[in-house]
């Protein structure tokens, strides 16, 4: 048979459609030499249903090579990266085959999904809004539209999205939600609860949904006082979760992030400081902004809140949490060898890797040449070595609460996971990779040349005029030149939603919950008598 030929037929399976017979066709194509992106394509679909996402990857990678234009094949790609956690690289594929073929609605709805996981909510927004003009007889954009709406806490938007997908589909569950979410805005949690149970009682939902019914319907329950009800509701949502995410981050394989971070101190104990001192430098740190800013701390412990008190100053550009630090991460502090180069270099050693941070945040939408870029992200707490290295002028501002409010706080939201965040589905694991950051951190003070400065969350909340003064003195930005008051960002959080919760922002929420914080209590001992706003 020719290529052709087989080609076709191959083809003719695929329209059918009888799939099975179509990838047993490509898969003995190729075990005959015989290669084409149609043939690769089916088999990385077969691999991947054998749990061979690798395989899958070089098959699809491969036939991206013999067809740059075919969007069908980078739409793939992209889905195949994504399985691998890989959601920048997956961004990048789906970008590429929406460019390629405007009019491939799946193209342009997975790019809003991977721009949602990453949290780049604006470009989400647009994607599903071009995936529902190009498919307006599909709900699924539309919910998407309606879930995101309700995050940001837009609810007449929300509802508007939502009307839209129940119009085409009665049942689309993510509607639902976007619903649920809008009604506990408004203060009718009976009404959110009866629509969520009735979504938990529908067997069709998918995980996902499944997880976000969950956690509202704790937020529904912890708003009416029933406390227990509420624990189980958000245990069972990050049950939920890790069931979904556990081909990626789960396993009996895969090592908690606490114990990589517990090796890392260690190494850390036995540094010399001198080694991390800035050295004689061969090539002057350059930067293209006026000055450099990192805000560090842990999920659920303000930082995001300190970002938006300084990003009312129009010579602010923040990061949102788009992390232009990866490259290094993987190159110095994946080991100990890393961590031994990393002390003995200079500025000048690394300036590619500083080079590359500032394309990369460039890649990512940011334009902050001349402005004052505060680099906000909790787990940069555990980037510090890397941090200091690339930019010795950069300052630290170091964002701690109360733990069992972050730890709480963190059971309880929806944080876009990754393996850090996957750890923070129970409290135990969320206690011990706590505390395993705190350890490292206090070890960096010891070790490291910081120029850092300490705000606990509860003084930001309870003295926010004072506080923010104090930041915006160590920042040198005047806020009486902010395009508001900074110390009005500090108030009542938005409403929760299928991404928040209720409550999140409060001093002590986890008073309700002190039953079931009680097993968790010795692990983070020596920080609740650090950090800890009461000695209970």
């Amino acid at each position: 048979m020719t290529d052709e030929a087989a080609v076709q037929e191959i083809r003719a399976a695929v329209e059918a459609p009888d799939l099975p017979r179509a990838v047993e066709l490509a898969r003995k194509a190729l075990a005959d030499g015989r290669e084409h992106p149609l043939f690769l394509n089916l088999r990385a679909f077969w691999f991947e249903q054998q749990g061979r996402p690798l395989d899958a990857l070089t098959d699809l990678e491969r036939a991206h090579a013999l067809a740059p234009d075919d969007a069908i094949v980078g739409n793939a790609l992209g889905l195949c990266l994504a399985n691998l956690n890989r959601f920048w690289d997956a961004r990048a594929a789906f970008r590429n085959a929406a460019a390629r073929q405007p009019d491939l609605a799946p193209a342009q709805f997975n790019l809003g999904w991977a721009s949602e996981e990453l949290g780049l909510l604006v470009e989400a927004r647009e994607a599903f809004l071009r995936a529902e003009q190009i498919d307006p007889h599909s709900a699924l954009p539309p919910a998407r539209l309606a879930n995101l709406a309700a995050c940001s806490a837009d609810f007449e938007r929300a509802r508007q999205h939502a009307g839209r997908a129940l119009g085409l589909d009665s049942n689309q569950p993510l509607a639902h939600l976007a619903l649920a979410a809008c009604e506990f805005a408004d203060g009718r949690t009976q009404a959110a609860e009866t629509r969520l149970r009735r979504i938990l009682a529908d067997s069709r939902i998918g995980r996902f949904e499944h997880a976000l019914a969950f956690r509202l319907l704790g937020n529904c329950l912890d708003a009416s006082g029933s406390t227990d009800q509420a624990f189980a509701a958000y245990s069972a949502s990050n049950r939920e979760t890790a069931n979904l995410y556990a081909s990626r981050f789960g396993g009996s394989s895969a090592e908690p992030v606490s114990n990589h971070l517990s090796r890392f101190a260690t190494w850390f104990q036995n540094t010399n400081p001198a080694q991390w001192k800035r050295k004689n430098e061969r090539v002057p740190e350059t930067r293209p902004v006026a000055a450099h800013f990192f805000i560090v701390g842990f999920p659920c412990s303000g930082t995001a809140l300190l970002e938006d008190v300084l990003d009312v100053h129009p010579l602010v550009c923040s990061t949102g949490e788009r992390d232009g630090l990866e490259t290094g991460v993987r190159t110095f502090l994946g080991g100990a060898d890393g961590l031994g180069r990393l002390s003995e270099s200079d500025t000048g050693d690394l300036l590619v890797f500083r080079e590359q941070y500032w394309r990369k945040l460039r890649e990512l939408g940011l334009a902050f040449e001349g402005k004052v870029l505060v680099d906000s992200q909790p787990y940069h707490a555990v980037k510090l070595p890397l941090i200091v290295k690339l930019f010795p002028d950069a300052r630290i501002i170091f964002v701690n609460r109360d733990p069992r409010d972050v730890v709480f706080g963190c059971f309880r939201s929806r944080l876009r996971m990754n393996p850090f965040n996957h750890e923070l589905l129970t409290l135990e694991g969320a206690a011990r990779l706590y505390s395993s950051v705190m350890r490292l951190v206090d070890r960096f003070r010891d070790v490291l040349p910081l120029t850092l400065l300490d705000i606990p969350y509860e003084r930001l909340v309870r003295d926010p005029r004072n506080c923010v003064a104090a930041v915006y003195r160590y920042t040198g930005l005047n806020p009486a030149e902010a395009d508001r008051d900074p110390a009005e960002r500090i108030g009542p959080r938005a409403p929760a939603t299928p991404i928040g919760g209720a409550g999140l922002g409060e001093i002590g929420a986890w008073r309700p919950y002190a039953d079931r914080m009680s097993p968790v209590l010795p692990i983070l001992q020596p920080w609740i008598e650090r950090f800890g706003t009461s000695p209970d």
